[in-house]
């Protein structure tokens, strides 16, 4: 049988650190030692263990125990994944000669590396690194210039660190392969960019995808930009959303601002287009549904909420579901009155709220369903905030006397209801 203390001249009893009866009453130098010798011992073991291997691979896992390979082996014995137990073998090849089908032996990969693992002086973390960075090497240097490399590296790893080994990597690098490696490709690959969104059987859709760095950062700058909390208002109330709620609102600002822009393809500048799949009456009073560019449905209130700053197409519905009148399109507020309106209002109206024009909706006092015209007595600037509040919420906004949007709050915010102004547009 197999000496191992024998084999590696130790004694048997001074082999494994001894450990006190009562391991509480050790003080700190006691422990600091028992844990270094304990290490060196789960290195010197991990070495040896290591040659074990080279061995076996050597002579060849099937010839002796009927397995494929030594990996799937020592998986079996060790009680390890595959992945584990190649991790280990791979290991073990590079720092122990082995010996080919003809008998002759190959040398190892690190032998400055295996001598300094021998004594269980690095673990596996260094020998691993070192291994990576022998591999990254030119592979056209001399083999006397990859032994010194692999010497400067083993003398490090001791007393190194992962960064002090990543830069002793950079210092070879630039020595042995000043000019870098040869580009592989002649041009750069195309940036990875995958995005999927699928409609979920609740009606919310499910937004997954992959950016490569640039384009998440600027993804993230932008989403961060619009994601800022709202300022506590005039009341002392707060913005209560959480961060992930902010970056779902700042996306569909984003998404808002793209839409709108004239060059958009598919929109030229509107911002949303519905096909109204409700009667008018329904439509006006609230109850029913539409359809969003026949994908899904919504509720007619947001029908109304949407048709605010948008193309509108009416359809009429006969009571068999059938279309009765597809009506034209009709195009609401035009530039120039979007112009003027960012003028009048300079963003959102809304008291206190600080959202510029281009993240505003243009909003119909008196809605167009109702009969309201498109002017700019009967248009103000919201956000998509305060114009879901306007239109779910108990607000109220009407045209001053002056020409300019006020806004009244509930009784239960403002039992007086007092009519509000947006001062922080214009000072």
């Amino acid at each position: 049988m197999f000496d191992f203390f024998g084999y590696y001249g130790v004694v048997p009893e001074t082999f494994l650190p001894e450990l006190p009866q009562e391991l509480w009453r050790a003080g700190k130098l006691e422990l600091a030692h028992g844990v270094q010798h304990a290490l060196q011992v789960i290195r010197i073991a991990t070495a040896c263990l290591g040659q074990f291997l080279a061995e076996i691979e050597s002579r060849g896992a099937k010839d002796l125990y009927g397995h494929g390979s030594t990996a799937s082996w020592l998986a079996e014995i060790a009680g390890l994944s595959r992945g584990e137990a190649s991790a280990v073998v791979k290991r073990a090849i590079a720092l122990n000669p082995t010996r080919a089908l003809d008998g002759t032996e190959v040398p190892p990969l690190a032998p400055a590396t295996a001598a300094v693992a021998a004594q269980g002086l690095v673990g596996d973390e260094r020998i691993d690194q070192i291994l990576e960075i022998l591999k990254n090497l030119p592979a056209d240097i001399s083999a006397e210039d990859r032994a010194g490399a692999e010497q400067i590296l083993a003398n490090l790893a001791p007393n190194a660190g992962p960064r002090q080994l990543a830069k002793a990597e950079a210092n070879l690098q630039g020595l042995l392969n000043p000019d870098g490696n040869e580009p592989k490709d002649p041009e750069p690959k195309e940036p990875r960019r995958e995005i999927t969104l699928e409609r979920r059987k609740d009606g919310f859709w499910k937004l997954t995808g992959l950016l490569d760095d640039e384009t998440g950062a600027r993804t993230a700058a932008a989403l961060e930009a619009h994601a800022q909390p709202r300022p506590v208002d005039e009341f002392g109330q707060a913005d209560l959303r959480m961060k992930c709620e902010r970056m779902g609102d700042a996306w569909a600002e984003l998404l808002d601002l793209a839409i709108a822009c004239p060059d958009q393809p598919g929109t030229s500048g509107y911002r949303t287009l519905v096909h109204v799949t409700v009667g008018l009456e329904e439509l006006k009073s609230g109850l029913g549904t539409a359809c969003l560019d026949f994908v899904g449905t919504m509720t007619a209130r947001e029908a109304r909420l949407a048709a605010c700053d948008c193309l509108m197409v009416p359809v009429v519905m006969g009571a068999s579901g059938e279309p009765l009148d597809m009506g034209r399109l009709r195009r609401f507020v035009t530039p120039g009155q979007r112009r003027a309106l960012n003028i009048r209002d300079g963003g959102c109206a809304f008291p206190g709220c600080h959202r510029k024009p281009k993240n505003c909706h243009a909003h119909h006092i008196h809605h167009w369903a109702d009969g309201g015209p498109t002017d700019l007595r009967n248009l103000v600037l919201l956000c998509g905030f305060h114009h879901r509040l306007i239109h779910h919420g108990d607000w109220e906004v009407r045209m001053a006397a002056d020409g300019l949007p006020e806004f009244i709050p509930p009784q239960y915010r403002d039992p007086l209801r007092k009519p509000r102004r947006n001062t922080l547009h214009h000072v």
